[in-house]
């Protein structure tokens, strides 16, 4: 078993990079607004909204198919129940369970932290349109 902490909230909303590279000004956890916005970062507000519009793997130490499979079920399950993350997650765990065998985890959400102990080799952290983190682990 192995321990993997994790310290921050989402990582997206810390830091703001554009997609020619450029680092933007950090945003306000509540109002979704520039600390101290100029008329350059409101311009750049729209490349930030596209640059996050896939999924993003933030770690994983799974094999190569077993990743594969499970971000694309998050992709599905988060797509299918936009407004309901607690089902969205209960498909990927019971999917999870039957191709893999018991013992999956699942937390789907916004402005969260964890620190857990999963099996080596079985844990996926990302993130699917913009905010919305998806972990997934398995512990028995």
């Amino acid at each position: 078993m192995v321990v993997w902490q994790c310290r921050w909230l989402l990582w997206p909303t810390h830091l703001h990079v554009n997609n020619r590279g450029d680092k933007l000004l950090p945003r306000c956890k509540g109002k979704g607004k520039a600390m101290a916005e100029t008329t350059e970062s409101k311009k750049e507000e729209p490349d930030y909204k596209r640059l996050h519009s896939f999924p993003l793997i933030r770690h994983t130490d799974m094999p190569e198919e077993m990743r594969v499979e499970a971000m694309e079920l998050c992709v599905t399950a988060c797509e299918k129940f936009a407004t309901n993350n607690e089902s969205a997650a209960k498909m990927i765990k019971e999917s999870m369970d039957k191709k893999f065998g018991s013992s999956w985890h699942v937390v789907i959400g916004e402005g969260f932290g964890f620190e857990i102990t999963h099996e080596v080799k079985n844990l996926l952290y990302m993130f699917f349109g913009g905010s919305l983190a998806v972990c997934v682990w398995k512990c028995s």
